[in-house]
């Protein structure tokens, strides 16, 4: 990762959206690094609450068996298979034996989307989570992911949309919040036109983040454009000024 990138982001983001939580970012890799690598999962964890240590400045490293949680391993790309009775688990559950989460209106339409869904192989052994500002000169971002609340949310929508014709420059797909902010933005970035996706709408993750909170994932070749626009753009209007005045 080039400093140049990395405290030029810090310099502008500090002078637009204040002293915001800075995004973090990930990478496949073979190895750790200095990461610390994630234990063994022994039980149920969601990703999401074990990216809050991430959020918080630790950098983490997880492999497949470090990762509790059945769809936060297929979303970061180290397993294809699903849960039994997946198709019931996102719709109606099957009484006395499953309990459904109602995301879907029938086990059919779930099908139906699994069959669409896209999928994702980890390229190396290891998912290494780092906060942006503690990146290293060895690590290759693949995408940068903001949790932030709405007046920031609008900054980084407006700003990903600066330089689009397309009006769906962001992307909100359907999905868990560990593929809103992993899976959907790494396979935008392999897209000859990447967006940014938004998400953590998932009411499952929603109790691991702030009751305000949701994320902004962006793939690495577009969050450089967003960069080189940041001074040119309306954040340095008269406009941005009110909204920034509230964002602590």
């Amino acid at each position: 990762m080039e400093r140049v990138i990395r405290d030029t982001f810090v310099e502008l983001w500090r002078k637009y959206f204040n002293h915001s939580e800075l995004p973090i970012a990930f990478f496949y890799a073979k190895e750790h690094g200095s990461a610390e690598r994630a234990p063994k999962a022994g039980a149920w964890r969601c990703l999401i609450e074990e990216l809050s240590r991430v959020r918080e400045g630790q950098a983490l490293a997880f492999e497949a068996d470090s990762i509790g949680c059945p769809g936060g391993k297929r979303y970061t790309g180290f397993t294809q298979k699903m849960m039994p009775n997946f198709e019931y688990f996102l719709s109606c559950g099957i009484p006395g034996k499953l309990e459904g989460e109602r995301y879907k209106k029938s086990p059919e339409l779930v099908k139906e989307i699994m069959e669409k869904a896209p999928t994702l192989a980890a390229p190396a052994r290891y998912i290494v989570f780092r906060r942006w500002d503690q990146l290293e000169e060895a690590d290759h971002p693949e995408v940068v992911v903001f949790f932030a609340q709405p007046d920031v949310i609008s900054g980084l929508f407006t700003l990903a949309n600066f330089d689009e014709a397309d009006l769906n420059g962001v992307a909100t797909p359907f999905g868990s919040g560990c593929s809103s902010i992993v899976q959907h933005p790494y396979l935008e970035g392999r897209a000859s036109h990447p967006r940014a996706v938004m998400g953590m709408f998932d009411v499952s993750a929603r109790p691991f983040v702030a009751r305000d909170v949701l994320t902004f994932a962006v793939p690495m070749a577009k969050f450089r454009l967003m960069v080189g626009n940041m001074d040119e753009s309306f954040l340095i209007t008269a406009s941005w000024r009110k909204v920034q005045e509230r964002i602590s």
